[in-house]
Formats: C-alpha cells, structure tokens, sequence
C-alpha cells in the first residue's frame, strides 16, 4: 500500500531525494498544481503513482497522451508542465528550435519487433516483403530503421504501415499487418494472447535501449527552477516505487491500460523504469541524433549543451 508523504516527510527523506526544499509561494489553503502528461503505454505508468508521493501543498494532475509527439507539444505549448515521451519526439522539437529540455528519463527498454505467431517471420531479415506496423516520429521507428540498416535493408525492403501503438496489436490479430514494432505493453499483450511471437528486442545498437526522458519547457526551468526540483523530487520516487514493487506496478498498469494481468506480467521484464540522466544517456541521445539526421528526419542535430540539463538529477543524493 502506498501513502500519500507529508511536506516535512519530503524534506526529511531529501537523503533519497533533493537537497533543496521548495519555497513557492501559493495563495492560503490553494495547492500548488503541477500538470504532468504520460502516454497510454506502461513505462509511461511512474507518473500514475505520483499522488503517493506529493508534498503537501502541492497537487498533481496526470493527463494521457496517444502519441508521443502530442505529449512533447503539449509541454511546448505549456499545456502540461511536465511531460514523458520518446526521445525521438524530443529531439525531433529540440531540432527544429522549440523550447523542450530533457530533465530525466523514464524508461529503458520498453520496444519490441512482434509477428504474427506461425507467421515464418523469426527475424529482422524474415521482414523483407512484409507489411511492418510502424508510427512514424517514434523511437521505435529509428530503432527499427538502425537495426534494418545493420541487416543490410532499408525501409523500402518492407512495407510500411502507419498504425498507432494501441491499434498494432489489434491490426496484427486482425491480419491487417505480419508484424509491428511496438511499445509495451501491445506486445507483452500479443504474447501473451498467443497472437505474436518475438521477433527481437530491438537493443543491439549504439543507441542501446534509451527511450523514453522527462522533459519540461525552458521558461519553467528559467522562471521556476524549485517547481521542477520539487518534481524531479516526486519523479524520483515514484519511479523508484514503481520499479521496485512488481505487483504494484502490474496493479496500476492493468487498471490505467485496461489490460489483462498476464499481458502486463509479459510486459514487466521487458519495461526498466529510471529516473536517472548522465553521461551514458547524453551519449545515446547524441548518436540517436546522428542517426535521425542521417534519415533526414531532422536537419541539423539540436544544442545538448541546452537540450538536455542533468543538473536536476545530479542534485539528488544517492539511495
């Protein structure tokens, strides 16, 4: 069971978390409301268990997301305060100039390639002529693009299809598509229904298995830096609870997803919840970028130096 912390327990526990304590001003009796966007997937699922871990006076709205790129533009258009996306969908607005800085990630892993099961498709290169579900601005996309080029394929050795994450796992069952490259946890539904089979995990590449990051609009870190220390603080933990506490994460995503318990345990080894944004994720991100300019999917590689600020994270202190 999960308890909501009171302001001075959030203080006090800045052992594992930050080191300084808000002092926003708010009107008497009115919480300070933060609005954090998540997408319909679950290693989007930390920020449902952030009510657990909000200091008093503060208040948090979580509002889902379809699509990667609309959680991104909702923090862009300050619509939300915080969001969590792809890091596709982050560096495709960093690029062309939009005010979204990266503050932490969210999750690793989380993608997988999934066939038709009996389909004959058992790997990368058993995809040529098939009809591949893909959402175009994913991370997965550019995954999938880098393990096609390592495979000596192109995008043209298959037939793309648009479809979104939660359709893909329908369209498969449908026979609409052979296969899709998907986000947990269409594909720990797939497996688990019997509908697909594992074509791979998709993390041999330089890019590793970076994919989701938590980024807020520039204004806010310029004009409320203790907002955001106070969020990184509640991501922080909510994070950690989640990933730590299996069953509870399982609890949350079924209910939020509205998928079957099987389907979310399939998902769960698949899905690494992380709050955490240093050198190693700086250098993904770095090669991601080479790799989406050279898909000409941006035209020029955004400033990291004002992209991504680890300086949130590094000021929480070690568990």
């Amino acid at each position: 069971m999960i308890r909501t912390i009171r302001r001075r327990e959030f203080v006090a526990g800045l052992g594992a978390g930050l080191i300084a304590a808000p002092t926003i001003a708010r009107a008497a009796g009115e919480p300070i409301v933060i609005r954090a966007g998540a997408l319909k997937l679950i290693h989007s699922i930390a920020p449902y268990f952030y009510a657990a871990f909000v200091p008093e006076g503060y208040k948090v709205e979580v509002l889902p997301f379809e699509t990667p790129t609309e959680c991104k533009n909702a923090v862009v258009t300050k619509s939300v305060d915080f969001g969590a996306f792809g890091i596709a969908a982050a560096l495709l607005g960093a690029a062309a100039g939009e005010p979204v800085v990266v503050i932490a990630s969210t999750c690793n892993r989380g993608m997988a390639i999934i066939a038709k099961k009996d389909s004959g498709i058992a790997t990368i290169k058993d995809l040529k002529g098939k009809r591949v579900a893909v959402f175009p601005g994913t991370t997965q996309e550019v995954f999938f693009l880098e393990r096609l080029r390592m495979e000596g394929m192109t995008i043209k050795d298959v037939e793309p299809v648009r479809v979104s994450f939660s359709e893909m796992h329908i369209s498969l069952a449908r026979g609409d598509i052979d296969a899709y490259v998907g986000a947990e946890p269409g594909p720990g539904v797939s497996l688990s229904s019997g509908v697909g089979q594992l074509v791979e995990y998709p993390y041999s590449t330089a890019m590793g298995s970076l994919n989701m990051v938590f980024g807020t609009h520039r204004d806010l870190i310029a004009e409320k830096p203790e907002l955001v220390r106070v969020m990184i603080g509640i991501h922080q933990r909510a994070t950690d609870y989640a990933q730590t506490n299996k069953d509870a994460l399982v609890t949350m995503a079924s209910s939020k997803l509205g998928q079957k318990r099987e389907a979310i345990e399939a998902s769960v080894p698949n899905v690494e919840l992380t709050w955490r944004l240093g050198p190693k994720e700086i250098e993904e991100s770095k090669i991601y970028a080479e790799h989406m300019l050279a898909l000409k999917q941006i035209k020029r590689e955004p400033d990291f130096a004002t992209f991504i600020d680890t300086s949130f994270v590094d000021a929480v202190k070690p568990t």
